[in-house]
């Protein structure tokens, strides 16, 4: 166990490394560029707001837990680097392709979910958006997880995954485009370091 931990808390500080010099600097930088991509189709903009699956999207944060009670300590190393390289890869293409939002960002009306939307809009600008850097650490995450995992619980997480996905769509902070990009790059890179069981 203090094996597993240290491991994971080793990974999981250089993963949030890479996260953190990429993300706010990409949003920062993207933020003070003219005119960035339209990379929606018309037809997503009839995608309802549904604010109460703002749960679901934060649920992503759970999932940082759930190597501890899964993943085999040799076996850290290649989720650390997936999400490493996530990070890294979604920070070039932010650079390449800035997006744009095509939701209006409002708030609801109701509580909690006004505090909560007016949190996240306070902290993440509407820019860095293909990939979802939150499918590609919530699928790269739950992926490594489902390596490990007997076939009741697989079903849960593959369940889990699909909710927090779906939910990126309906409280408007990404579109269909940047879900596929992220689960491409996940798949690439789930092969580029790939699990090695016992």
């Amino acid at each position: 166990m203090v094996s597993r931990l240290r491991t994971y808390l080793a990974w999981s500080l250089l993963a949030g490394i890479a996260f953190f010099a990429v993300y706010p600097a990409t949003n920062w930088i993207t933020s003070l560029r003219h005119a960035p991509l339209r990379l929606y189709l018309d037809a997503e903009l009839a995608i309802p707001f549904v604010p109460q699956f703002v749960w679901f999207y934060l649920s992503m944060y759970v999932l940082f837990l759930l190597p501890l009670a899964f993943i085999p300590p040799e076996n850290m190393p290649a989720l650390g680097k997936q999400l490493i390289a996530g990070s890294l890869i979604g920070g070039v293409i932010f650079l390449l392709a800035p997006a744009q939002l095509g939701f209006a960002r409002t708030l609801p009306e109701k509580a909690p979910y006004r505090a909560m939307f007016a949190s996240m809009f306070g902290v993440d600008r509407p820019y860095n958006l293909v990939p979802s850097l939150h499918v590609i650490w919530s699928t790269a995450i739950v992926l490594a997880c489902v390596d490990f995992a007997r076939t009741p619980m697989k079903i849960a997480l593959l369940s889990w995954l699909a909710i927090i996905v779906a939910s990126t769509v309906l409280v408007h902070q990404h579109h269909l485009l940047d879900v596929i990009a992220a689960w491409a790059i996940v798949f690439f890179l789930r092969r580029q370091y790939e699990v090695r069981h016992a």
